[in-house]
């Protein structure tokens, strides 16, 4: 004897804030809306241009099929008595994967976190699923900030996992398993400072195009030597990006040094290493695009970073370095000016861009007992 059809066999799930139900022919309207968002069109597969039976036929034939045949559970998630969204779990063994979208006028009030926790609960409760996996566009930071809301391990960047509309992508990829708690495994390392004459924020993608023109700077890729060339929106964004993965896996945090009158990207400097194998301690780096050279505006950022990281409320580190390759003046005085005592040389481990190699210079500075 087989059970109820769609939608009686759609469990209806909540947590007082939102509602996990069938979808209805009143949702249509704003799936529609949906499907026409910028965002939505950038970060998914859903075929575009998107027409209305598009979206009857997606609500209405293929998410009812999933629950049917047994291999998705798809849901229409209800906030505050509107249709926000979707949410399903797909695969009919112990292994499935999850996949969201969210209007716009929902974005950014917890909305899909809260979904994907009573979609991922269910799946592992009374559907015995035992993973359950997640892959997103490398650069989806909305996506990620769900999975790592949600208590998904963060894997990595898989190159080359997604096709979509005829484009083969790189994905961020992550898994949450039966009995793993649903809340985030690491601090989100996001935060901003500010100096008399500047504001460290997160690097957005406005940012790229004064990436792109600091990164294609001669002096610049004379001591980055590493840096891709050439060097063009397609690698600026990538930077962007890598900053956004690492502040969620808790390795780094990257501020973009950004002038306080008109927000104009000055640099960036960053703490990194926070995950190696001796706790407490991190490295800072920085580069400063060339019409903020020679201003004072590095030593000024990096000593607002130096006193945030070093601080118990902000990275509470008790250890920083600074490594700097000879004939890089300017980086070296940063990090003396700023009280960082030399302890060592490396000798003929800077690579430098026109192909010669030099020394680094090893610095470091201790919290105060």
């Amino acid at each position: 004897m087989t059970g109820p059809g769609w939608p009686l066999n759609v469990p209806v799930l909540s947590d007082g804030m939102v509602t996990l139900r069938a979808h209805t022919p009143a949702d249509i309207d704003r799936a529609l809306e949906m499907a026409h968002d910028p965002d939505m069109i950038r970060w998914t597969a859903i075929p575009t241009p998107h027409s209305r039976a598009m979206s009857e036929q997606f609500a209405l034939e293929v998410i009812p099929k999933g629950w049917n045949e047994g291999t998705a559970m798809g849901w229409a998630v209800e906030f505050e008595g509107r249709y926000a969204g979707n949410v399903d779990v797909r695969g009919k063994e112990a292994l499935a994967d999850v996949g969201y979208a969210l209007h716009p006028d929902c974005r950014g009030q917890g909305v899909m976190t809260a979904a994907v926790r009573l979609a991922v609960d269910h799946a592992f409760v009374e559907a015995g699923k035992e993973v359950v996996q997640w892959s997103a566009h490398v650069g989806n930071v909305g996506s990620l900030r769900v999975a790592h809301a949600c208590g998904f391990r963060l894997h990595g960047t898989e190159p080359d996992r997604l096709i979509e509309r005829g484009r083969i992508l790189d994905a961020w990829t992550g898994s949450i398993r039966f009995g793993d708690a649903p809340m985030p495994r690491t601090r989100w390392l996001e935060s901003t400072l500010e100096t008399e004459r500047l504001r460290l924020r997160p690097l957005r993608e406005t940012d790229v195009p004064r990436i792109v023109e600091a990164c294609s700077d001669p002096s610049t890729r004379h001591f980055l030597s590493n840096l891709p060339d050439p060097y063009g929106p397609a690698e600026g964004r990538s930077y962007v990006h890598d900053s956004w993965w690492h502040a969620a896996t808790g390795d780094r945090e990257t501020w973009a040094i950004a002038a306080r009158d008109d927000d104009r990207l000055l640099g960036t400097v960053s703490v990194m290493g926070l995950t190696g194998p001796t706790p407490g301690t991190g490295e800072i780096g920085y580069w400063m695009h060339p019409d903020a050279r020679a201003s004072g505006l590095m030593t000024e950022a990096v000593r607002a970073v130096v006193d945030h990281a070093l601080d118990a409320d902000g990275l509470d580190l008790a250890r920083l370095a600074i490594v700097a390759a000879e004939g890089n003046t300017a980086s070296l005085r940063v990090a003396e000016s700023l009280g960082f005592a030399r302890y060592g040389t490396e000798h003929g481990t800077a690579r430098l861009g026109d192909g010669g190699v030099t020394d680094h210079h090893l610095f470091e500075r201790m919290r105060a007992q």
